[in-house]
């Protein structure tokens, strides 16, 4: 069978004034017991949580020690690994696998007594600890995770601490261990501290994680990176950009940027630091190669570097070349003169042969003629 998902979200202020946050951690147990003829049991179910590799005792209501109980699981027999002492069920060395609803039922009649959810799982560990301002001056949010996985619900109380004080903090409503904190105050020397507690069942850790304001600055990446060929210039591509839209004041807290662009031919970045402009014109670009590049941003007095933009590819400009044509085959023109035909009833006259052969007849060709008019 399935095991369902139960997601679990919650947001409170605790009696110390921190932040209390649900973890949406998936519950390992099988709730489709909870139908048809196990429903009343989920509803009067009482939940029982285990440490992991533990040897686990389960008491069957409030009935005597010389009671005699049998238990079930899920609605069958229990197999795995366990002994009985009486009213209680004893299991050795419990993993996930142990998860479910058992129910334990007095004889010889069979009375139902007693049914308990069991969770298996394993107390928190300290949280990792992330804060960053993409929104500066605007404020800053904080992440955390469990490096390791408990297995049960887990919660986070939040304390966010500056100028001993506490400051507001704000679920964010996408990412489940998120929060958000607005800067009480801009250039403040005082440093921000921030405590997330992990509670769940089986324990508690805390983690607690300090900086100054100026540290956590870091934008996001520059958005609509383009890049453009130049006509009739083969070494030059114009870059362009726009600064991120979460920077809420551009003007008043304007951002320098880092451009790097490569062909894809080499692994070799090279690099322009740019101190305002949102565009760049590549000039030493190889010719007819396509190139790959991308812009970085970061405030011009403090923080760090954003993340690399969205890569984008282009391939200056170059011209066409000539088709080659194979000397081997013959060429027809594409338009060609012709002299008009000539009609039936004219027909050419024949051109006079232009040799050294025609030369000679021509010159004795009248003397032959008096010869034979004298012999006549």
């Amino acid at each position: 069978m399935g095991r369902a998902q139960r997601e679990r979200k919650r947001v409170y202020r605790t009696k110390n004034g921190a932040t209390r946050v649900d973890a949406e951690v998936p519950s390992t147990l099988d709730q489709s017991m909870c139908g048809t003829k196990w429903t009343e049991c989920c509803d009067v179910a009482r939940n029982q949580y285990e440490r992991m590799g533990s040897d686990v005792t389960m008491q069957c209501g409030s009935l005597d020690n010389d009671a005699s109980v049998s238990w079930k699981v899920n609605g069958t027999d229990v197999k795995a690994q366990h002994h009985l002492e009486g009213p209680r069920l004893i299991l050795t060395q419990v993993n996930l696998g142990h998860n479910g609803l058992y129910s334990c039922f007095q004889n010889p009649h069979g009375e139902r007594r007693d049914t308990i959810f069991l969770h298996i799982g394993i107390p928190p560990k300290e949280p990792s600890i992330t804060c960053r301002s993409n929104t500066y001056p605007k404020g800053f949010y904080c992440s955390w995770h469990q490096q390791h996985p408990t297995y049960i619900p887990t919660i986070f109380e939040v304390d966010v601490q500056h100028n001993q004080r506490s400051l507001e903090v704000q679920k964010d409503s996408v990412h489940k261990n998120r929060c958000h904190v607005r800067f009480p105050e801009v250039f403040s020397s005082f440093p921000y501290k921030v405590n997330v507690t992990a509670v769940n069942a089986l324990g508690n850790a805390s983690m607690t994680f300090s900086f100054e304001e100026s540290s956590i600055v870091k934008p996001d990446p520059p958005e609509r990176v383009t890049a453009t060929p130049i006509r009739f210039n083969s070494r030059r591509l114009e870059v362009s950009w726009q600064s991120p839209a979460t920077w809420p004041d551009i003007d008043n807290f304007p951002l320098k940027y880092f451009l790097r662009y490569r062909p894809l031919i080499r692994e070799q970045w090279q690099h322009v630091e740019l101190s305002d402009s949102t565009s760049h014109t590549i000039t030493d670009a190889y010719n007819g190669k396509e190139y790959i590049i991308q812009v970085a941003a970061k405030d011009t007095e403090i923080g760090t570097w954003s993340d690399w933009s969205v890569a984008v590819h282009a391939t200056p400009w170059f011209e066409d070349p000539m088709p080659i044509t194979s000397t081997t085959e013959v060429d027809f023109p594409t338009e060609t003169k012709t002299s008009p035909i000539p009609s039936s009833n004219a027909p050419q006259k024949a051109e006079p042969p232009v040799g050294r052969a025609a030369r000679v007849l021509t010159f004795f060709s009248p003397l032959l003629l008096g010869m034979m008019l004298l012999l006549m």
